[in-house]
């Protein structure tokens, strides 16, 4: 079995970096990240024309003296951000099927609380409020939005309770979509919203995966999708020229094949999918990770953390 404690050991790798938001955020103290609302005690923003009326307090009267005209001042007012982490709980995160997953050689699973972790790790040393929701077919568990320590001990053991490899009976669908939609209703302010998912739902579902998706954005929530899959066999499906079962993780549904029989078709209906979810995040102005398993959540982490430092 694998160890069900997180090392929090080795999040440290990404422990220097931190974690903006990339669009305005609603937050609740005054912290890194830019507001929507504008106050008058942080950095300066704009000039506006002043209306009768208005209080002068924040008249800039040396631009007056230059141009006769009264203008206010508006500042840019920052906020602590609101970081919801969604991970995907299903059964087919649980792939491949290890007699003992570790952070040297994960699953899915294993690879998502620990790149969920790290995350955590970075927004508690910047005083930021995280959520945590777990989803299959439906919301199994759905938190506050709080930054205390308290709060981010409570969500690390609620990550660490996927750390071990479920029962041989216990069987979780997705249902991407409706999990997606749940949420973006259960977020009421701007947030920064982390999803953590194979994205393996019903694939006459796509259209409406890729509108659960928009209904986040509708909401102005900025959205990383970290799409988590085992890249040589999940999708280059690299297996040896030999009889295989294939077993459904979360059907249970079996059926023996050669490899070579399907690959050709396989291959080329799963790139498909992922391009046109590429696609869409595009469109969508969602940040769309590619995250590999077999490279180590600290080599997806890392990379796109300093990128977004640069970007930001």
């Amino acid at each position: 079995m694998c160890d069900n404690t997180i090392n929090k050991e080795l999040l440290q790798k990404i422990n220097p970096l931190e974690f903006y938001a990339k669009q305005v955020v609603e937050g609740f103290i005054t912290g890194k990240h830019k507001s929507p609302f504008h106050g008058f005690s942080v950095e300066f923003a704009e000039h506006r024309q002043y209306n009768t009326g208005e209080s002068t307090r924040h008249i800039d009267w040396k631009l007056f003296g230059k141009t006769d005209r009264l203008y206010t001042k508006r500042y840019e007012e920052e906020t602590n951000l609101r970081c919801h982490i969604l991970l995907d709980i299903s059964s087919s995160m649980y792939f491949p099927v290890i007699k003992k997953p570790s952070f040297e050689s994960p699953n899915k699973m294993v690879f998502s609380v620990y790149a969920a972790a790290a995350i955590m790790q970075l927004l508690k040393k910047q005083r930021d409020a995280i959520a945590l929701s777990l989803f299959d077919e439906k919301i199994q568990f759905s938190s506050q939005t709080k930054s205390s320590n308290t709060h981010v001990d409570f969500l690390y053991s609620q990550l660490e309770k996927f750390l071990d490899k479920p029962s041989v009976n216990e069987k979780r669908n997705t249902d991407v979509v409706d999990a997606l939609h749940n949420i973006a209703e259960m977020i009421h302010k701007r947030s920064l919203v982390v999803i953590f998912s194979d994205m393996f739902d019903d694939i006459d579902k796509q259209e409406e995966m890729f509108a659960a998706l928009r209904h986040l954005k509708h909401n102005k929530h900025e959205v990383i999708l970290f799409h988590v899959v085992d890249q040589e066999k999940e999708i280059d499906f690299d297996f040896s020229q030999r009889p295989y079962q294939f077993i459904d993780m979360e059907s249970g549904e079996k059926i023996k094949l050669q490899p070579d029989e399907i690959k050709e078709l396989y291959v080329s209906k799963l790139t498909d999918y992922k391009k046109q979810l590429q696609l869409k995040c595009g469109q969508y102005k969602i940040d769309f990770v590619e995250a590999d398993i077999n490279k180590g959540f600290e080599q997806i982490l890392l990379p796109y953390l300093v990128k977004r430092s640069k970007l930001y």
